[in-house]
């Protein structure tokens, strides 16, 4: 018995040995992820619950029983009818009042990837359902738009004549002209990234939907089909769109960046022969970027092509995605300040990505969530990113992912939080035609066109209603930010700012969780050690 006690106490002594071993190492690589801003202990459950708020005030259509921003009202319930169809429903992009399928459908995707990727981390919060509800909203609509196999409803409203407008979109008297693309007019870009939408959409609701799953995702083949055989730019097909959401990128990126998610969403090996097959043709391997957004999705391939380096049925393509792989490198170094040849994202002096003047925090919050996922796709790998100026940890990655983040939310030279109604202090004079007049809920009298511009939108005072989880625009390269309505560069929100930004929260709130057991361990060992 003596003995058979003596090896318990060696057993216990040398496990707590090794947990102290174990944590040690643990705590040092978590510490390398902690930047200086966390004194300020960021909330990113509160920042995650107000970010998913942002697309309920977007909403266009009759808004649902559980509608959680109560300033807003039903609106466009009329689009389509001109054309004799069902367009009701959607997204406003940013402050204004046209429905844009291009930034709608990234937004929807990038909803979509962070469910994919920190779904049990949404779910642990209580927030999954709302980031679902946000994620159909959209995919209802595109259901909606996607009339027949070759058409798709593009565009509802008209960019011009709407911005001659300051008004709620409780009162529109602006265009809702529909247009839309098809085999006479093309439309490769938007088509092939409403099918991304689409495909990743069916996987977040493969469990919980089966059969709406399967619906988008037939939408998603369709809609790929038609992008690919008829090809062209939407943006040449609908001038309309031209002076708002040009498509600089071209379809090419969209072409290869519907086929990558149709590839993930259905295993179907005919989408992966696409994506290597086409990579030198569609430009997958000849473009290094150092952007990531509803423009330009080709670093969103190379990364998720490069994932796919490590699954042993892959080894056939294994030379065509180690070239995927080199470009994502690529990408995530110069946002790293890795690169060479002058190839870095500029920062401003207190950190912040800076890509260009004009609502630079797309860039920001985007180029997080890649990182972010990518610094858990190498921590399972067991790997590091290797860039030209050395090499990078995973730790390190999601360290930097989550400076950026605590920028936005608050540690910055103007001490302000760039996500709306987040934190002590945050812009309150948003480029926002809803938020900046008086609701309609408590102020039901018809605003006309010039009214609102006349009354509201000079205003100095704060807006009306509060745009919460929105992400302006953000301040310029000098850290510095004017928080006028008329700033509509610094101070206007886009819903494709906020969408990243869901996935990020959630894993950064999965970090906390982390840090929290190892805390716990660190405190067991030193118990035992007394």
């Amino acid at each position: 018995m003596t003995v058979r006690y003596h090896r318990h106490k060696q057993c216990r002594h040398s496990l707590l040995l090794l947990l102290l071993i174990i944590t040690t190492i643990f705590s040092a690589a978590l510490d390398s992820v902690l930047s200086e801003t966390d004194v300020v202990g960021f909330d990113y459950g509160d920042a995650l619950s107000k970010s998913l708020l942002y697309f309920e005030a977007q909403r266009s259509g009759r808004l649902p029983y559980n509608q959680r921003v109560t300033w807003r009202d039903h609106s466009g319930l009329t689009d389509g009818l001109e054309q004799g169809v069902d367009l009701v429903g959607g997204y406003h992009d940013a402050g204004d009042h046209v429905k844009f399928g291009l930034p709608m459908a990234f937004t929807v995707t990038m909803l979509s990837w962070s469910v994919i990727e920190y779904g049990d981390s949404l779910a642990s919060t209580g927030e999954l359902s709302h980031a679902l509800e946000a994620i159909k909203w959209g995919t209802d609509y595109f259901i909606k738009a996607h009339t027949s196999p070759n058409v798709l409803w593009a565009e509802v409203g008209d960019g011009d004549t709407d911005h001659y407008c300051w008004q709620r979109p409780e009162d529109m008297t602006t265009s809702r002209r529909a247009f839309k693309i098809d085999e006479n007019n093309p439309g490769s870009d938007i088509a092939g990234e409403t099918a991304a939408a689409m495909a990743a959409a069916s996987i977040v609701f493969r469990s919980t939907n089966p059969h709406y799953s399967h619906l988008l995702l037939h939408h998603a083949q369709q809609l790929f089909e038609f992008g690919d055989k008829y090809r062209g730019k939407y943006d040449e097909s609908l001038k309309v769109v031209k002076s708002y959401y040009a498509s600089v990128s071209g379809y090419m990126d969209e072409l290869l960046w519907g086929a990558t998610w149709l590839y993930r969403a259905t295993d179907n090996e005919q989408y992966m022969t696409y994506v290597v097959d086409m990579a030198h043709q569609l430009g997958g391997l000849s473009w290094a970027m150092s952007e990531f957004s509803w423009d330009v999705k080709f670093a969103g391939v190379q990364l998720l092509a490069s994932m796919l380096l490590k699954e042993e049925k892959h080894k056939q393509h294994s030379k065509v995605l180690q070239q995927y792989k080199s470009k994502a490198d690529h990408y995530l170094c110069s946002i790293l300040n890795k690169n060479i040849n002058g190839t870095n994202v500029q920062r401003t002096p207190a950190g912040l990505l800076y890509v260009r003047q004009w609502n630079n925090m797309q860039y920001v919050s985007t180029a997080s969530f890649l990182l972010t996922v990518y610094s858990d796709h190498l921590r399972k790998s067991n790997t590091d990113l290797k860039c030209h100026q050395g090499t990078v940890t995973p730790e390190e990655m999601l360290g930097f992912a989550k400076s950026q983040i605590d920028y936005i939310l608050g540690s910055n030279p103007m001490e302000t939080s760039y996500l709306v109604g987040y934190g002590p202090k945050y812009p309150i004079r948003v480029h926002h035609r809803g938020a900046s007049i008086a609701s309609f809920k408590e102020h039901k009298g018809f605003i006309g066109c010039t009214q609102g511009y006349d009354n509201w939108y000079g205003r100095s005072e704060p807006n009306p209603s509060v745009l919460v989880g929105a992400l302006v625009g953000g301040p310029d390269h000098r850290d510095e930010f004017d928080d006028r309505r008329d700033n509509y560069v610094q101070t206007e929100a886009c819903t494709y700012n906020t969408a990243p930004l869901v996935g990020v929260f959630a894993r950064l709130i999965e970090l906390e969780e982390e840090l929290k057991l190892e805390e716990e361990d660190v405190s067991l060992v030193a118990t035992y050690k007394r």
